[in-house]
């Protein structure tokens, strides 16, 4: 790479002293209309000697020669323009310093820098426009026939790297802007609104649209993948707005349309003041740290530099990911990899006691609500109860400023042994919370986009291998998020959290697990009725409807417009101490004692009757 970039530098210099030899020369041919006197030849020659080595050294002292021809700009040009100004009035100088004998006409002097620049900067443009394929115009065979929808930067930004593709051809522009009507645009021409895309991909021949419109609302986007989708054309979309720092859009950069695209919300506003000052230069801690949840907030976290990340998780293999992961991503941030159990006390003491976590975020819990349903309902209430209680009991020995519960939506009003131990989970914390010492706070969410056992990739594989894809109930309605956007949620819950609140997030409409799984096959390049969905009856435990809030919880505004606080039925310290003496039993209990005790500690458990 070095031998070849050697090799263009010199390629380049001996270039533009060949230009200057030639507009020295025609300098002298047009100042005496191509009819040069025999006494003015010989002084051309004479001076040239003096002139070429002048104007190389200033050309290398501008720095001409760090660039690349085929990305020569503006700022290229300009630097072109001193150095010709600036080897041009020199040339007088050194002429009369070194007694140069020889008469140099003045109009030589003003016609030789203007041919100079044209040369110098010329070659490099036409050079540029010949490896972007522009100066073939069309008749280059330019690929693919693309339609453009979003006429803002980032639009603009895709349209000069398609300039530059072989693989697709840009035709138009679609932007509902009424001000962009009709206006070209690096030479593209905005055709119409966004509407317009079904006339203008048949008119035109599209199969193939890209999504340029990082900033635009979920509902907009929505609408426009509707309409390709109808249109019978394939959508890509350009990355989200946060990832275009550099203000360019490469075709490398362009992803498939995924389902947050569709039941995506509005971009997450956080407290990065308040984020930084709680997480940055800290030791922070996570448990369950392979999980979705998990991951993601450790992905999230490492943007405050921390001053030590521990993850802590029980799977093996989910920690090997992680560890594979944030080394490579991360380099600059410390990392310590555990593996434990959260019921293990003796393993926690001696994290705790080596890190001295300042922030500690328990997402580890197990979550499969029919999974945990049958046959494994002891373990879950020992996992998200037991498990909550000893890393809650070792951040307040240990003095953690803050204790941040992942919760979910299935401890309201709980049908299911997944949930109603959610809310006992809630409980140890709000029963712990004291004045003075470490803050407990609650962030109770619903399902995330494509978390691990999520319904999302179950839909994937089956349609993968050709259908049915299998729903419980027509009617069954989740709330949905993606995983990015609840972990900066929890986040921001953290920072703002005084103690012993339940934050509830805003999980925007709830969908239709049926419509989902119909947006996939979509997705998936497919029609509907090219997949059969078949209806299975909901599962143990499972809910029509899932709910953010009991019946006798309200909740509170703050600040954030996506985070209210709610207001639960609190445990008292007896009712607390009793419950968790029965769960620090190391016994086996079978499922049907399991639901008796839960419906003794939370009277809102309705258990399932299908069991």
């Amino acid at each position: 790479m070095l031998k070849s970039s050697r090799i263009n530098t010199a390629i380049a210099i001996l270039h533009d002293l060949t230009a200057a030899t030639l507009a020295w020369w025609f300098a002298y041919l047009l100042r005496f209309n191509f009819d040069l006197p025999a006494n003015f030849q010989s002084e051309m020659w004479r001076t040239l000697i003096w002139v070429i080595p002048l104007q190389g050294a200033v050309f290398w002292g501008f720095n001409l020669y760090r660039g690349i021809w085929r990305y020569a700009s503006v700022a290229d040009l300009r630097r072109i323009l001193f150095a010709v100004v600036a080897a041009t009035a020199l040339v007088p100088l050194v002429l009369g310093l070194f007694r140069v004998q020889a008469i140099v006409p003045r109009s030589v002097l003003i016609i030789d820098p203007i041919l100079l620049i044209l040369s110098m900067g010329g070659s490099r443009l036409l050079y540029r426009l010949w490896k972007e394929n522009l100066l073939y115009g069309d008749f280059h065979l330019r690929g693919e026939p693309v339609l453009v929808l979003g006429a803002g930067s980032a639009g603009i930004g895709l349209s000069k790297e398609l300039a530059r593709s072989r693989e697709w051809h840009q035709v138009g522009f679609l932007d509902d802007d009424e001000d962009k009507q009709g206006r070209t645009l690096n030479g593209i021409k905005v055709l119409g609104k966004l509407d317009s895309l079904p006339y203008w991909a048949k008119r035109l021949g599209v199969e193939q649209i890209i999504v340029a419109m990082p900033t635009t609302t979920h509902q907009v986007r929505r609408h426009v993948i509707d309409l390709a989708s109808h249109s019978g054309v394939k959508a890509q979309m350009v990355p989200a707005f946060e990832d275009l720092l550099s203000g360019r859009v490469a075709i490398s950069q362009l992803r498939a349309v995924e389902l947050d695209d569709l039941l995506g919300r509005d971009p997450v506003q956080l407290d990065d003041a308040g984020l930084q000052e709680q997480l940055g230069g800290k030791v922070v801690l996570v448990t369950g740290a392979g999980g979705s949840i998990g991951s993601e907030l450790c992905r999230q976290i490492t943007r405050f530099q921390p001053r030590l990340l521990v993850l802590y998780e029980a799977s093996e293999f989910a920690l090997y990911n992680m560890e594979q992961e944030l080394t490579h991503k991360f380099p600059q941030i410390e990392i310590v990899y555990l593996a434990g159990d959260v019921r293990d006390a003796a393993r926690l003491e001696q994290a705790f006691a080596e890190y001295s976590p300042s922030v500690v975020f328990h997402a580890a819990a197990y979550k499969h609500v029919p999974l945990m349903e049958r046959h494994n309902a002891w373990q879950a209430v020992r996992n998200n109860v037991f498990g909550t209680w000893q890393v809650a009991q070792c951040a307040q020995r240990h003095g953690v400023e803050k204790f941040v519960l992942i919760s979910t939506d299935k401890a309201v009003n709980p049908t299911n042994i997944m949930g109603t131990s959610k809310r006992m989970a809630e409980m140890v914390c709000q029963g712990l919370q004291q004045t003075g010492g470490t803050r407990f706070i609650i962030v109770r969410f619903g399902n995330v986009l494509g978390s691990n056992g999520s319904v999302i990739p179950k839909f994937r594989e089956q349609i993968a291998q050709g259908g049915p894809v299998t729903v419980t109930h027509p009617e069954i309605t989740r709330y949905f998020m993606s995983i990015p956007e609840a972990a900066q949620l929890v986040m921001q819950a953290g920072c703002m959290g005084r103690g012993g609140e339940i934050f509830v997030l805003d999980m925007g409409e709830p969908v239709k697990i049926v419509d989902l799984a119909r947006d996939l096959i979509r997705l998936s390049g497919m029609r509907d009725g090219d997949i059969k969905i078949e209806f299975t009856g909901l599962r143990p435990g499972e809910k029509l409807y899932e709910e953010l809030l009991a019946d006798d919880e309200n909740t509170l505004p703050t600040p954030h417009p996506k985070l209210r606080i709610a207001q639960a039925r609190m445990v008292s310290a007896d009712e607390l101490a009793t419950m968790l003496s029965w769960i620090a039993i190391d016994v086996a209990v079978a499922d049907g004692m399991v639901r008796e005790r839960l419906c003794q500690w939370v009277p809102e458990y309705t258990p399932d009757t299908r069991q």
